[in-house]
């Protein structure tokens, strides 16, 4: 049976940092980074990459639509 492995896109510049998807992520994928984007925000990004199960709810709650989230199917 095939695995679904998910990826998780953020646009870094459009991010405000308001945590939406850090909450939202089942999985606990995603954190804040520790650097800024060009606007002063600390920005979401995925601090456990092998977690993400393709959800998409991260991408669902952002409020400025700066998640892109993609599925790929894992053959054992």
């Amino acid at each position: 049976m095939a695995k679904i492995k998910g990826a998780v896109e953020v646009n870094t510049n459009r991010c405000k940092g308001c945590e939406l998807c850090v909450v939202a992520c089942p999985a606990k994928v995603l954190g804040m980074s520790k650097q800024v984007n060009a606007k002063g925000y600390n920005y979401a990004c995925m601090v456990n990459p092998d977690a993400c199960i393709g959800c998409a709810s991260c991408g669902i709650v952002c409020p400025d639509g700066c998640i892109s989230v993609y599925k790929v199917k894992i053959e054992n």
